[in-house]
């Protein structure tokens, strides 16, 4: 049997494949202002041996959103603290997201614990209402 030919493998978004001029020309920005913003910490490539930047597909997205912000009049430090803020409400949301969860989880099992005494009830002695006992003198 003929072997199949094997379909090229898509990189994930967060695998570094991309040189320097291929991400400036994904993201429309000189090479140099790519260099800038890694300097500057708004992006981190990934790096060869030989010290060569290479950028994710995540990285050119981030790029894209810095080009945007800075084409807006922002500068560079007010960047910098939006994606900080942006990456600390992503993570917020996941955080709230498991908790809803985790509250989810925990409402169904005091409903089956609930359920469940329920259920006992008839086995319990009858309590008297607050106040009808009357004290021995």
């Amino acid at each position: 049997m003929p072997a199949r030919p094997r379909r090229p493998q898509v990189p994930g978004p967060t695998v570094p494949v991309y040189v320097i001029s291929v991400a400036a020309e994904l993201t429309g920005l000189h090479p140099q202002t790519l260099r800038q913003y890694d300097r500057a910490g708004l992006v981190s490539p990934g790096r060869t041996g030989g010290g060569g930047r290479r950028y994710s597909l995540r990285d050119i997205e981030l790029l894209r959103e810095v080009a945007e912000l800075t084409a807006s009049g922002i500068g560079l430090e007010g960047v910098r603290r939006i994606l900080e803020l942006e990456h600390q409400v992503a993570a917020l949301r996941a955080r709230n997201a498991e908790l809803r969860g985790q509250v989810g989880e925990l409402q169904s099992a005091l409903q089956t614990t609930l359920d469940t005494l329920r259920g006992h009830r008839p086995n319990l002695p009858a309590l008297r209402p607050p106040g009808t006992i009357t004290p021995w003198h």
